[in-house]
């Protein structure tokens, strides 16, 4: 959070809860309307859902990109398309249309000028890591690392898998000899203890990205569903270029 250009404004208001959201946090609350997105915010299991929230007059609204984990049709959307969805629908719930149209041309932009500087050549193999040690925990197509990595000209390793965040197996991060690591940065476990893992986790140790020592960092508030993913593919693409690729 303090390398976020948003931590004054977050420190500013009330918190409520640093446990995941519960049913019960939100009620007790009086909250109008919950803003969160299928798991990491609304959860069958913990018993907060947008229909247990509607039971009780509270309004919501999920992250369009979380859709896809959620019900029986998952809707289907690219993750930077369901960025500007929910920035363009949040605006018009705050009444400030204007504002968020602003917003998402200014990242539309960026992430044009990002696709026309593209190197030529093959793009980078790029294994995305969250967590993990017996299986990994990494992001599919359907989530934003997915883009912020195509978009910095590189090539997602689990980018083949219909998915969010998923659980894989290493065979596949091996075989698929990625050439650098971005490490997602978030949680009670330092990045560099999960940077120490994986340089020492033997079967990685002759995989190009720990030959060469090349790990990126992402923050977690780059690589969910926001303004910020345009950040991270910046500063990807500009880490790629310095190892020239």
């Amino acid at each position: 959070m303090a390398r976020s250009p948003y931590v004054a404004d977050y420190r500013s208001v009330e918190t409520l809860s640093t446990d995941v959201l519960s049913f019960e946090t939100v009620v007790a609350a009086r909250a109008d309307w919950v803003l969160a997105g299928w798991n990491s915010g609304f959860s069958e299991a913990r018993g907060i859902t947008p229909a247990k929230l509607d039971g009780v007059g509270i309004r919501s609204y999920q992250h369009t990109e979380s859709c896809f984990n959620y019900g029986d049709r998952p809707v289907k959307v690219p993750p930077l398309e369901a960025l500007y969805t929910d920035l363009r629908q949040i605006g018009q719930i705050f009444h400030v249309g204007d504002r968020a149209e602003a917003l998402v041309a200014d990242l539309q932009a960026r992430a044009a000028a990002l696709r026309a500087n593209a190197p030529a050549g093959e793009p980078a193999r790029v294994f995305i890591y969250d967590s993990g040690t017996d299986q990994p925990f990494t992001s599919g197509n359907q989530a934003a690392p997915d883009t912020i990595v195509s978009l910095a000209r590189g090539r997602n390793i689990a980018g083949n898998l219909d998915a969010r965040w998923t659980t894989i197996g290493w065979e596949p991060v091996v075989q698929a000899q990625p050439e650098v690591i971005a490490v997602v940065d978030y949680g009670d476990r330092p990045v560099a203890d999960k940077i120490a893992f994986l340089k020492s986790f033997p079967p990685l140790a002759d995989t190009p990205a720990v030959r060469e020592n090349r790990f990126h960092v992402l923050d977690y508030g780059e690589a969910v569903s926001g303004p910020r993913n345009l950040d991270a593919a910046e500063k990807l693409a500009a880490y790629l270029r310095s190892i020239g690729r």
